[in-house]
C-alpha cells in the first residue's frame, strides 16, 4: 500500500499530543488543588468516615491537622519518609513546634522513580479524632475515569499498604505495632455509568474454632466514590456525589458551580476557592475548544491527503493511457514501479466495474479496450 501521509502532519500530531498531555496534567493539578480545600475534604470525611457522620463539615474542618499535602509525598517504597525541605509545599508551611509538623515533615517530599518518573499521593493529611487523642491518616486520589490498564482496587491496596508501612519510624518505633494509625485511602473516580460508594476493608472469618485474635481490623480502609457524568438530583444519599460532580464537572459554568457550593452546601466562597473553581473551568473550556479545533484540523488534513492521493492517481493514469513506460511514470511521480502498477490496476478495475454494468452482455463496444470486454478477466472480476 502507498503511504500518502506527509511527515509534517506526523510532526504536528506529535506536538498536539504533547500539548494535550500537558493540558490534562494541568487539569489534574487544578482538580487536586480544589479537592484539597479543607471544607471540601470535610464534606468527604462526613460522608465516608463513621465517626464524623451527622457532624457539620465546618466543625470537621477543625479536626484536619496542618495543611493537606497535595502532589508532594512520594508513593515509592522507602521514599515516603524523609526530611522536609523549606519550600517543598509553598504557602502551606506547617508550624515547627507541633507533633503533627514532625509527623508530616518526615513524609519525604523528594523521590524519582527510575523508569516511571515521580509518583506522588494526590492528597494526604492527618485528622485528629473527636476524642482529642487518636489520629488517622487520610489519602484522597482523583481519577478522571476507571483505569483500563490495571484494576483500581489493586492500586488502592498498594497505596494504603505504603501508607501503613511508612508509619514505622514516624508514628511508631520498634515493635509498637499497636501505635499504628488507621488509614483511609479515598478514591474519587469520575465518568462512571452510575453514582456509587464502596467501602473495602478487612474482615475476619472463623473457619475452625472460635478463638478471637486480638487486633484492629479497621486499620486499612479503601473508599471508592464513583461519580457519573450526570449531576445527581438533590437528595440526601447523593449529597457528596452532587458536590463532587459539580466541582469536577467540565460542563457546568463557573457561576453554576459557585451557586451550588454556596446555596446548597453553605461553603464560604473565599477568594482562593473561588479562584481555583474559575481556573479549573477556564482550563476545561480550553481543553474542549482545543479538541474541537483539532477535530476540524484533522478533517482538513484528511481532505488534503485524499486530494493528494487523487491527484497522483490522475497523473499516473493519464501517463499510462498515453503509453508512457512504467519506469518513466515512476520516475516522474517519484514512486516505485510497484506502486505505479498498483494504481493502474486499481484504476482499470474501477473503470471496468462502472462501464461493464452499463453495456449489454453481448459484443464489446468498439471504443472500449480489451480489458473491458464481456468475458475478459477484468469484466469477470467486476461481475463476481
Amino acid at each position: 500500500m502507498i503511504n500518502y501521509k506527509k511527515k509534517i502532519f506526523v510532526d504536528a500530531s506529535i506536538k498536539k499530543t504533547v500539548r494535550a498531555s500537558d493540558k490534562d496534567a494541568q487539569y489534574d493539578e487544578k482538580a487536586k488543588k480544589l479537592l484539597g480545600h479543607k471544607i471540601i475534604l470535610a464534606y468527604i470525611l462526613v460522608n465516608t468516615i463513621e465517626e464524623f457522620r451527622e457532624m457539620n463539615p465546618k466543625e470537621v474542618v477543625n479536626y484536619i491537622e496542618g495543611e493537606p499535602y497535595i502532589s508532594v509525598i512520594p508513593v515509592d517504597s522507602g521514599m515516603t519518609n524523609g526530611k522536609k525541605k523549606a519550600g517543598d509545599n509553598p504557602g502551606k508551611e506547617l508550624e515547627e513546634d507541633t507533633k503533627t509538623t514532625e509527623q508530616v515533615s518526615r513524609l519525604n517530599t523528594e523521590n524519582s522513580e527510575i523508569n516511571e518518573g515521580m509518583i506522588r499521593f494526590d492528597i494526604i493529611f492527618y485528622v485528629r479524632m473527636k476524642d482529642g487523642l487518636t489520629q488517622i491518616i487520610i489519602n484522597v486520589e482523583a481519577q478522571k475515569e476507571e483505569p483500563r490498564k490495571y484494576k483500581i482496587v489493586n492500586r488502592a491496596i498498594f497505596y494504603i499498604c505504603r501508607i501503613v508501612s511508612s508509619q514505622k519510624g514516624r508514628d511508631f518505633v520498634n515493635s509498637e505495632y499497636d501505635d499504628m494509625k488507621r488509614v483511609y485511602s479515598i478514591w474519587i473516580c469520575m465518568n462512571m455509568k452510575e453514582h456509587s460508594l464502596s467501602h473495602i476493608h478487612l474482615e475476619e472469618e472463623q473457619i475452625i474454632g472460635s478463638h478471637k485474635w486480638k487486633g484492629d481490623l479497621d486499620l486499612l480502609n479503601i473508599i471508592i466514590i464513583g461519580i457519573a457524568k450526570n449531576l445527581p438530583e438533590k437528595e440526601e444519599k447523593y449529597e457528596l456525589h452532587r458536590l463532587l460532580s459539580a466541582l469536577l464537572s467540565s460542563d457546568l459554568e463557573v457561576e453554576d458551580k459557585l451557586d451550588i457550593m454556596e446555596k446548597e452546601y453553605d461553603i464560604p466562597l473565599e477568594n482562593d476557592i473561588r479562584k481555583d473553581v474559575k481556573e479549573m473551568c477556564n482550563l476545561s473550556q480550553g481543553i474542549r475548544e482545543e479538541a474541537f479545533e483539532e477535530g476540524q484540523e484533522y478533517g482538513y488534513r484528511e481532505g488534503q491527503e485524499k486530494g493528494e492521493k487523487q491527484k497522483l492517481v490522475r497523473v499516473v493514469t493519464k501517463m499510462h493511457e498515453a503509453k508512457f513506460p512504467l519506469e518513466q511514470i515512476a520516475a516522474i511521480a517519484e514512486i516505485s514501479v510497484e506502486n505505479v502498477k498498483e494504481i493502474i490496476d486499481q484504476s482499470v478495475f474501477e473503470k471496468c466495474f462502472l462501464i461493464s454494468f452499463q453495456q449489454p452482455l453481448s459484443e464489446p463496444l468498439k471504443h472500449n479496450p480489451p480489458y473491458l470486454w464481456p468475458g475478459s478477466k477484468c469484466w469477470m472480476r467486476a461481475h463476481k
